[in-house]
């Protein structure tokens, strides 16, 4: 999965613009995840909760993400925090290379099938056996404007929940849960809620977060 001219060029523009809300549930985290794992941040943004779990004390962090221009704003930010700009979906790391994986507010920003299928088995891949995957994402929305711009853009897109943003500069997705738990099939649920947020465009919002391990006994 490589990353699209399109979708590099709106997020080097949020970059400037927008503030990200979903919130770390840390006690969860800390529950499963040990001080000495090794964790890897995919999508970080400006390094917003990589910078929060130093201050907990998890020093082994790298946050990737395809914006050269959010990980230029995060190294402004947070000198001291290992960032790294992708330009693939496809991560170098070794298999088995981290003890946790965070997965927040990017299925989102990938609205094809295909291609999340292919973050969550490159996800799969870098995790140990028994390591853990804490996603946050959207569900399906139950207000008025989200529906109107399902509803509206679904022939276009041939997905329910597919929907543009920013007058079209970008392609947006929230899940219904059948997608959500076939994604995960590979992974054993631990933990999950639902919470209220602010989206990056200053919206309310009900997001999802799940904690999921991925097999012991996986290869």
């Amino acid at each position: 999965m490589n990353f699209t001219p399109q979708q590099v060029s709106y997020w080097n523009r949020a970059a400037a613009e927008k503030v990200f809300s979903h919130p770390l549930q840390f006690d969860p985290f800390s529950r499963w995840v040990a001080r000495d794992s090794r964790i890897l941040d995919y999508g970080c943004g400006y390094g917003r909760i990589c910078a929060e779990l130093r201050q907990r004390h998890y020093p082994d962090l790298v946050g990737v993400d395809l914006s050269a221009a959010m990980i230029r704003k995060g190294r402004s930010l947070h000198p001291d925090l290992d960032l790294r700009h992708i330009s693939s979906a496809n991560l170098p790391f070794a298999d088995h290379s981290f003890d946790a994986c965070l997965l927040f507010a990017v299925l989102n920003c990938i609205p094809a099938d295909a291609e999340q299928t292919a973050l969550l088995a490159e996800l799969h891949r870098l995790l140990r056996p028994g390591g853990i995957l804490y996603l946050s994402d959207y569900p399906l929305q139950n207000d008025e404007r989200n529906l109107e711009r399902y509803a509206g853009q679904q022939k276009k897109y041939g997905r329910y929940g597919i929907f543009e943003v920013d007058g079209g500069r970008a392609v947006m997705r929230h899940h219904d849960r059948p997608w959500l738990d076939q994604l995960l099939h590979a992974f054993e649920p631990l933990w999950e809620t639902q919470i209220d947020i602010s989206t990056m465009n200053g919206n309310p919002a009900r997001a999802l977060q799940i904690m999921a391990r991925k097999q012991p006994s996986a290869e």
